[in-house]
């Protein structure tokens, strides 16, 4: 008969397995059980990866990540939710959400998972130049970005390769028209609203048919 962590630990690992590589899977499941987190896995969100939240009132740590990402990115992203909650133990609210405090835990905790046969050799690569600066984000860092875009499950149009001018709707529906690049941001207006918002040139988007174009791929 298995002991209560046991079947805790079984429990998890069911969970787990489908999001990380196997090698993986025990150390979060022990971040989990130490730290006593709710984890929730969320549909798809255009704005971020995950994101954590602090114990308030009868809630503790909590921390939400988008279950459509590839192994590689969800580890990543737990990890980096994993930095943040480690600084708010530590410093709580005292410092910046991603300043060198959380930098340096992040990377720590990164730099930990190289010797373990969790990531592919050009991701490993990727990793280490990104944990020297990490950004409040993956999608800050271009060259990883692409990397781990490769493991997708799914690989959708992104909007640098749209023509300007361009219809396109975005994950959760929005319908927007590409316009100028600025800098390192794409510009791009709401159709129905025409407020006008910056894209990053990888997001992921869907391109737009209109009626014909609709029934002609149905007749196909």
């Amino acid at each position: 008969m298995l002991t209560y962590d046991e079947e805790l630990r079984q429990k998890l690992s069911l969970l787990i397995a489908p999001y990380v590589a196997e090698s993986a899977v025990p150390i979060v499941i022990d971040w989990i059980i130490e730290y006593k987190i709710h984890v929730t896995l969320t549909p798809q969100r255009s704005s971020k990866y995950g994101d954590y939240r602090h114990p308030y009132r009868n809630k503790g740590h909590r921390i939400s990540i988008n279950k459509n990402l590839n192994r590689h990115s969800f580890l990543i992203t737990f990890i980096h939710e994993i930095a943040h909650l480690k600084c708010w133990m530590m410093y709580r609210n005292q410092v910046p959400a991603h300043g060198k405090v959380w930098k340096a835990i992040f990377a720590e905790l990164i730099h930990s998972f190289m010797s373990l046969s969790v990531f592919p050799d050009e991701i490993l690569k990727a990793l280490y130049e990104y944990a020297k600066a990490p950004g409040s984000s993956t999608c800050s860092d271009e060259y990883l970005m692409r990397i781990l875009a490769k493991y997708d499950r799914v690989q959708r149009p992104r909007v640098e390769e749209l023509a300007e001018g361009a219809l396109f709707h975005t994950i959760n529906g929005r319908l927007f028209r590409k316009g100028n690049v600025i800098r390192k941001r794409i510009q791009c207006e709401e159709v129905q609203t025409h407020k006008v918002y910056l894209f990053h040139p990888f997001a992921e988007v869907i391109p737009y048919q209109t009626d014909l174009q609709l029934l002609e791929s149905a007749r196909q």
